[in-house]
């Protein structure tokens, strides 16, 4: 049981993502809980006084002039969650609903937020037991945070709303009865503390990130099997070329695709006599677009480190200073606009790794069997695989298309300049998704390819690809058969692409040549 020790202040992407995908426990640091108690009293002296602060002893956003009551607080901020439950859509992902979780708690960790260490451990049981709440993916605008996503997950507390529990979708009261705890009361300030932040795009955020830093490894490695496939040169991926324009994306790229073609008798075979000057630019110019990508996604990774150790609900408490400071870190434009160039920079990995399948499977452009098939015409090979991949590409293209250009007013024009980051979330998301996929069916084409391509024109012999090229071709083809005759291709695929997401072609091209840049 793998246990997550958060202070609002160290938590890592690899934290995060890890521990939202299996069983783990959450725990504080005892630094963290005297913040919180702190910040805590200061907001329990000020109801007592009778002080007006925003969202405590007063209405929501437009409503921020209606003063509430005393006797009302409790039900203001149950008011709040019920309200805010306001989703529509198809549920959010289990992970991504436990990240949300770990990133809401790790938020409020921080000791700026006014809230109960007795909810934050109501919570932190909640989790800790394997309940997961039912959120809908939609409603969010990405600015107050996401306020409907996260009263969805704050309902289930209250004992509204559904979970996911012990295998099985039933009610929140019922789920909460059988670990012995009865539905959570909200106090001053808490329902605020709990839904004012970014944590819904910040956890699609973490996953979709974490996940392209190893998708920029597999398109290397994928390229390289292409390369050989094409019987391409390696000179543009020279040193040399590359220390004169320094991208550091860039120069990681060549140096993979370097080492990945190492030790190549395919490459060998035709250094002296081919009549070809330069490869086509979906080739030659790999590590210039898989690297433009790979610093892209370095940005976004960067973004999302400092989001998830931030303070993003309002106001803040500053309890040294006795002061409640009313702000906008819950505005999503930061996550916005890095989601948005994340979504960019994979539909460009995409693009390019399409290119190749299209040269690979074009018998013009190739030199090998048209669709890679034996006996073509009768059998039509990897034909429509490229077809599949043409239209992920093409959706790729309209979900690029950036959310956070977007902004439509709400809560009578009080909040007049939204983010629209969770809309960049879930197309980041669903790019991330596609080009997975776009990029299995390469690693399945160049497989077949390289079949073809290792036989010796002349003495028909079998010639070695590069070392890790080997590695994946080993891999892919110990669960993937050579396409001999057609047959189901959906199967191929989703096998190729089970391959790239549970990292076993990672693996095993990193067995063979060591860890890739």
């Amino acid at each position: 049981m793998k246990s997550l020790v958060l202070d609002g202040n160290t938590l890592t992407i690899e934290e995060v993502y890890r521990s939202s995908r299996s069983v783990s426990k959450i725990s504080f640091t005892s630094a963290s809980k005297r913040r919180m108690a702190a910040s805590r009293k200061v907001v329990e002296d000020w109801v007592r006084s009778g002080e007006t602060i925003y969202g405590v002893t007063t209405g929501f956003g437009e409503l921020s002039n209606v003063v509430i009551s005393p006797e009302y607080l409790e039900d203001l901020q149950t008011n709040l969650i019920a309200s805010h439950a306001a989703g529509a859509g198809e549920p959010i992902p289990y992970e991504v609903v436990r990240a949300m979780t770990i990133l809401r708690l790790n938020a409020l960790a921080k000791g700026y937020s006014g809230i109960r260490l007795e909810t934050m451990e109501f919570l932190r049981k909640v989790f800790n037991a394997g309940v997961i709440p039912i959120i809908p993916s939609k409603g969010s605008v990405g600015s107050s945070g996401d306020l409907a996503p996260l009263a969805h997950l704050v309902l289930t507390l209250l004992g509204r709303g559904k979970v996911w529990f012990r295998d099985a979708v039933m009610d929140s009261k019922l789920a909460l009865k059988e670990l012995g705890l009865k539905p959570l009361r909200l106090s001053a300030k808490e329902g605020l503390a709990l839904v004012n932040g970014t944590q819904m795009m910040a956890a699609y955020g973490v996953h979709a990130v974490h996940e392209a830093v190893e998708l920029c490894k597999l398109a290397d490695i994928a390229g390289a099997m292409s390369v050989e496939t094409l019987k391409g040169t390696d000179t543009a991926f020279d040193p040399r070329i590359h220390a004169l324009r320094p991208f550091k994306g860039q120069s990681a790229s060549a140096a993979n695709l370097r080492r990945l073609m190492k030790g190549s008798e395919i490459r060998e075979s035709h250094r002296y006599g081919d009549p070809r000057v330069q490869d086509a630019y979906s080739i030659r110019c790999m590590p210039q677009v898989h690297g433009a990508s790979r610093d892209a996604v370095q940005y976004v990774y960067n973004i999302m480190t400092t989001e998830i150790n931030s303070a993003t609900d309002n106001p803040l408490i500053f309890p040294r200073e006795k002061q409640h400071l009313e702000g906008g870190n819950f505005h999503g434009q930061p996550l916005a606009l890095a989601l948005d160039f994340l979504a960019i920079a994979l539909a460009e990995i995409a693009s390019i790794s399409e290119r190749r399948i299209e040269r690979m499977v074009n018998g013009s452009l190739s030199g090998l069997p048209r669709f890679l098939t034996e006996n073509g015409g009768l059998n039509s090979g990897l034909m429509v695989a490229q077809y599949t991949a043409a239209s992920m590409v093409s959706e790729n293209k309209v979900l690029a298309h950036p959310a956070s250009v977007d902004s439509i007013p709400t809560s009578a024009n009080q909040e007049d300049h939204n983010s629209m980051g969770s809309i960049s979330a879930l197309k980041a998301w669903q790019v991330l998704h596609n080009t997975q996929t776009v990029l299995a069916i390469e690693f399945m084409v160049a497989a077949q390819g390289i079949d073809f391509s290792r036989v010796h024109p002349k003495t028909r012999k079998s010639m070695a690809a590069g070392r890790g090229v080997q590695g994946a071709h080993r891999i892919i083809r110990a669960h993937i058969k050579h396409l001999d005759h057609d047959r189901v291709l959906f199967e191929d695929i989703q096998t190729s692409l089970r391959l790239v997401r549970d990292g076993s072609i990672l693996r095993g091209v990193e067995k063979a040549v060591g860890a890739l840049q």
